[in-house]
């Protein structure tokens, strides 16, 4: 009878490791041949953030910030990676069988995870069943290999109760000999062929994943971006006055390469134009299909639009001031010819993420269908080819990059990506405010003026005013930067005469309406937080 095998757990976890490398790698390599599929890894991470609740999304963002997609993304490779090792372990001190179960549980995950948000056609499966069973091959040779090298150890004679004595002679069990190393002929080279298969596989597996990454990452998309000539907008803006501007306040333009990005992507879609088409349809009398040439062939404009997330904490940077350069969305509705019935106009992305928001912002505001961002064609961490821009909402109902598709529907027809995980139907944007100099529990010399500057946003309602309140002490204005416009935040500035002591500092603006910013804290779900943007500031 056969005992179980003497390979080390090591041997055993690293066949698993290596063996599910390897399918997730050629998984990968599979999922680059066409952008219509996704890798394993990449399908599974999407769906978990699909279904993940608001509490624990908000966690991330406020944890990790711009990092949660990378963190999460590790986070499944890492428990893919012990999850593989068990499988590895199993598979070679037990049963070759029950390991290969445990694939066939990896690559159904992923063949359930192919059918979410980001994949489309019927291939969708494609990768991680072709990923399975080249893991599942993987898993027969290296545990056959190291079964070789560290071979099971057989129940002897002396195990089973071997007897000693003649004919007739009574039974008399054999005491085994003191345990000493077994030594199997050839056990050496077994292992130094098993170690180098295993390594090969490992690097094959590099190799194939890292072509496969560079297959969706669709390197032809970042060269068409860098040859884009964009249009001349029919009326081009005026450079950006320096008036509008409160020194000590952030740039009142965001470059692009600071502006926040918060999205569901998990790996960025790289959008060729080659094939792309922007699809009007749904509740319209005339649906429209654009190229991304004809697109960039009708009438631009230049915006200057603040656009902010609703994921925003008090006091956060999750905002930024771009120009945008589009078409105008109302005009290219007006031309498919929305039926009255529409109330809602959807943004769908080619990953699959949906965004909507009243036809009732169809009012007259600049909301584009955006090709450029500060001058160059969208950055592809930004939408490009296309994105919608529409100001005076937050982009969870508003701002789809690499879009695809935008549909006239109704709310009780469809609810975009974000409203069934309980987020506000609506989400305008609420009137805020923030302290960006100096920074928290700075310490500053007393009876020094201290600047203390910051900017404030409502959007289409604007910004009258601005107040800041030292410690409890009465609620004093702000110096206000001039108005740039209705879609953009206004910068603000004060001078401080510093007194010794530990002082707080508290912020609030007040919007064209008349309304107040309100002082009762609220998280960022389901519609945006509210409260104070507050700094301690130590005088010595």
């Amino acid at each position: 009878m056969t005992a179980t095998s003497t390979a080390p757990r090591w041997a055993g976890a690293l066949v698993g490791v290596v063996a599910a490398g390897v399918g997730v790698a050629v998984g990968e390599l599979v999922a680059g041949t066409s952008d219509k599929l996704r890798g394993p890894i990449v399908a599974v991470g999407d769906r978990v953030v699909d279904n993940v609740p608001p509490s624990v999304k908000d966690w991330a963002i406020s944890t990790f910030g711009t990092n949660d997609k990378a963190v999460l993304l590790g986070g499944v490779t890492v428990l893919l990676a012990v999850f593989a090792a068990v499988v590895g372990i199993v598979a070679v001190r037990r049963s070759l069988r029950l390991g290969l179960v445990g694939v066939g549980v990896f690559a159904l995950v992923g063949v359930l995870a192919s059918f979410g948000r980001g994949g489309t056609g019927w291939a969708r499966p494609a990768p991680p069943i072709i990923g399975g069973l080249v893991a599942g091959w993987a898993l027969v040779v290296l545990t056959r290999r190291a079964r070789e090298a560290w071979p099971p150890l057989e129940r002897s004679a002396v195990e089973g109760g071997a007897t000693d004595g003649g004919a007739g002679g009574t039974a008399t069990a054999v005491t085994p000999p003191a345990a000493e190393p077994m030594v199997v002929p050839g056990a050496a080279t077994d292992r130094r062929r098993f170690l180098v298969l295993g390594a090969g596989l490992a690097g094959t597996a590099v190799v194939a994943g890292g072509i496969g990454r560079w297959l969706q990452g669709r390197a032809v998309a970042v060269a068409e971006r860098l040859k884009v000539v964009l249009p001349t907008p029919s009326e081009p803006l005026p450079a950006v006055p320096a008036s509008v501007h409160a020194e000590g306040a952030v740039p009142f333009i965001t470059p692009n390469d600071d502006f926040y990005r918060i999205d569901t992507a998990l790996v960025v879609p790289r959008v060729s134009t080659e094939g792309w088409e922007l699809a009007v349809k749904g509740r319209v009398e005339r649906p429209l299909t654009l190229t991304y040439r004809e697109l960039l062939d009708r009438p631009m404009i230049e915006a200057d639009i603040t656009i902010s997330c609703v994921s925003n904490e008090v006091g956060g940077d999750l905002i930024g001031t771009a120009r945008w350069l589009g078409c105008r969305l109302d005009d290219l509705l007006d031309e498919a010819g929305i039926d009255p019935s529409a109330d809602q106009v959807v943004g769908r992305s080619v990953d699959g993420f949906t965004a909507g928001f009243p036809t009732a912002l169809l009012d007259g505001r600049p909301a584009l269908v955006a090709v450029g961002m500060n001058g160059e064609a969208l950055p592809i961490d930004h939408g490009y080819p296309a994105r919608l821009v529409v100001p005076g909402v937050y982009g969870y109902v508003s701002a789809t990059k690499w879009l695809s598709e935008i549909e006239l529907t109704r709310f009780d027809e469809f609810e975009g990506y974000w409203i069934p995980r309980g987020w506000s139907q609506l989400g305008p944007i609420k009137t805020q405010s923030r302290i960006d100099t100096p920074e928290s529990s700075s310490t500053v010399e007393a009876g020094a003026d201290v600047p203390i500057a910051g900017v404030a946003w409502a959007m289409d309602r604007r910004i009258a005013k601005v107040e800041i309140q030292v410690d409890d002490g009465e609620w004093q204005e702000t110096v206000l930067a001039d108005e740039h416009n209705d879609t953009t935040w206004r910068q603000w500035r004060f001078v401080w005469r510093a007194t010794p002591g530990q002082h707080r500092f508290r912020v609030r603006a007040t919007d064209g309406t008349g309304e107040t910013q309100t002082a009762d804290e609220a998280p960022v779900a389901p519609d945006g937080a509210t409260g104070w943007d507050r700094i301690l500031l130590r005088v010595e």
